[in-house]
């Protein structure tokens, strides 16, 4: 099936590694050139290496997504290289768990403006272009934990507010043709989950209490991106697609 993708020109946030990675891998090989955003330049630099040993375009800049300045030089970076940007995949975030009576306010900060300001800003700098260009996707990743998780309170509250800016931008900017869809993974098999001490006991709880009894993968996340990035996907804005496995 041909997604439509070739050529077109997607920004990655947080794509040093993980679901970021992933989703420039899939979108690369749609036939998309691939913009790699991470804060940590090496990451974003080994990845687009990977790119380009598979034959993909891939620029690697270094961004941090709560600043506007490192967002607007991003955006000027893209229209240098590539004269635009198509697809905008808001990926950037980490957890910081806590119980909240135990959660400071910078743990709440920290994982609040990644999630839902990097967002924003990333947004704001890219929807004039697609505005212009009358086409443009944006695909904001939240997560299952946006119907509340214990000791996620700030993680929790990020990902259901990624959801609200969804449908808000999702209602402003449609008769443009541009589209806004959100994917809510759930427990997503990385070297970040990987690293978890309980990191078995996880594993074993999925299997146990998911209707498809594994961990997912990356690659079913990059998925679903990449079929709402397409133009299969056009008449699909202010959603969300649950990656979970059926578990809610």
């Amino acid at each position: 099936m041909d997604l439509g993708l070739a050529g077109r020109v997607a920004l990655v946030t947080g794509a040093g590694g993980g679901i970021g990675a992933a989703i420039c891998r899939c979108l690369g090989a749609e036939g998309a050139i691939t913009i790699v955003a991470d804060i940590d330049a090496g990451k974003a630099q080994d990845q687009a290496a990977i790119l380009g040993s598979q034959g993909i375009t891939a620029l690697a800049v270094a961004t941090n997504v709560v600043d506007t300045e490192s967002v607007n030089a991003l955006t000027l970076k893209a229209a240098e290289a590539f004269g635009r940007i198509d697809i905008l995949v808001n990926n950037a975030g980490f957890q910081r768990d806590k119980r909240i009576v135990n959660m400071t306010e910078s743990d709440w900060d920290a994982v609040v403006d990644v999630v839902l300001k990097g967002a924003f800003l990333c947004s704001k700098a890219v929807l004039p272009g697609m505005l212009g260009n009358k086409w443009g996707r944006i695909i904001n990743i939240s997560s299952r934990a946006h119907l509340g998780n214990p000791g996620q309170a700030n993680y929790s509250a990020a990902k259901a507010g990624l959801l609200g800016f969804t449908r808000a931008l999702a209602l402003e900017n449609g008769k443009y043709g541009v589209t806004v869809n959100a994917v809510a993974p759930g427990i997503v098999d990385t070297p970040a989950i990987r690293g978890l001490s309980h990191f078995e006991k996880v594993r074993e709880n999925a299997e146990r209490t998911t209707p498809i009894p594994r961990l997912g993968t990356v690659e079913d996340i990059a998925d679903s991106v990449a079929f709402l990035a397409s133009d299969r996907a056009s008449y699909i804005s202010g959603e969300v697609l649950h990656v979970t496995g059926g578990r809610y």
